[in-house]
């Protein structure tokens, strides 16, 4: 018996020393001043060898006979020059041709359109997975869009535009960009006739903005389920994508949506958070100068408060839906009434 025993000892040893383990590998894209692409990488464990570079205007389609560089990998840096400055790239990463690993610029440059990103390339908890790039953008209005942002949204081939803003946004900013399905879908914001008064007259000050903005976070998810149901429905038709996900600056009803979507795609929580919060990197709060210099001091801090993605904000509307219904995977079955099937079904199409 002992004999025996050794002998599978032996083997399972034998056996494990002909598995291979691919290596955690992590990689991140950005442009820098001039508009080069700028990709960086890590892998755990460390790995010698080379990395052959491949760029492609789809994140499906990429040739491998030929490269747009070579790098080391221990270098963990590399450098796309290009003066393209309307059609969007992704790369893959070849690790000695063996290990590959696909990554573009979160954010998409646009002229007329502001807080436009992509939500590929988040790492899921499942099996290792996360979310194709090229599927679902979020975004500020896309109301009149200049012709090369028009172009900038043919060529990541847009297919629906799901629109949460109400009908009068509608009406003062219609949807400038004719090449895509449009869903309507309005969620309200309650009070906010009485909020605008109250900031033209002077009577409103920084901690008002801040309740009024967890209010209407509150309000996400106790009164506009069936309008959040409706429009994450819409993730579970492939036919459907690429999807943006569109309000007026792409921060809150956006910003809660994201979070469910996110969630039901077993994406950490903290990169929730890190994603909701990153609105302040990309809006460009100059744009409401006009705006700031009307109102008096008071006001102007309201109004800072009101446009900042608060990590609180977020954060309280998950404390509500535990606190009420339990978690979050509950309140989307039970609530939104996301099946566990339609759940799967959007995580076929989003992860890989």
């Amino acid at each position: 018996m002992v004999i025996r025993f050794g002998l599978l000892l032996i083997s399972f040893a034998s056996l494990s020393a002909c598995i291979s383990h691919s290596p955690e590998i992590q990689s991140l894209c950005f442009r820098d001043d001039i508009g080069n692409y700028i990709i960086k990488w890590e892998t755990t464990p460390q790995i010698d060898g080379t990395i052959k570079l491949f760029v492609s205007d789809t994140p499906d389609q990429f040739n491998k006979s030929k490269s747009a560089g070579y790098a080391n990998i221990q270098d963990g840096i590399t450098k796309y020059v290009t003066d393209d400055n309307i059609t969007r790239k992704y790369f893959m990463l070849s690790f000695n041709d063996k290990y590959f690993k696909t990554v573009a610029s979160r954010p998409v440059v646009m002229d007329s359109i502001q807080n436009f990103r992509d939500l590929g390339g988040y790492a899921s908890t499942d099996n290792g997975k996360s979310i194709h790039w090229g599927k679902v953008f979020r975004s500020g209005k896309i109301g009149e869009i200049s012709e090369r942002d028009s172009t900038r949204l043919d060529g990541l081939k847009i297919k629906t535009i799901i629109d949460l803003r109400t009908n009068e946004e509608v009406t003062a900013s219609p949807i400038g960009y004719k090449n895509a399905n449009i869903v309507h879908i309005p969620i309200p914001i309650k009070n906010i006739s009485d909020l605008v008064n109250r900031l033209a007259e002077g009577r409103i000050r920084k901690g008002d903005g801040i309740l009024f903005m967890q209010d209407l976070y509150l309000q996400y998810v106790t009164e506009n389920k069936e309008e959040f149901s409706k429009a994450l429905s819409i993730l579970e038709d492939e036919n459907n994508y690429p999807v943006i996900i569109h309000c007026t600056i792409g921060k809150d009803r956006i910003g809660f949506m994201t979070a469910m979507l996110l969630s039901i795609l077993d994406i950490p929580e903290e990169t929730i958070y890190q994603d909701y919060t990153s609105t302040n990197d990309y809006l460009d709060l100059k744009r409401y100068s006009h705006l700031v210099s009307q109102l008096n001091y008071d006001g102007q801090e309201a109004l800072t408060a009101m446009l900042t993605a608060n990590e609180s904000f977020i954060d309280l509307a998950f404390a509500k839906i535990r606190k009420d219904y339990g978690s979050i995977d509950k309140y989307l079955k039970n609530e939104l009434h996301i099946s566990e099937k339609q759940q799967e079904r959007i995580k076929e199409i989003l992860l890989l």
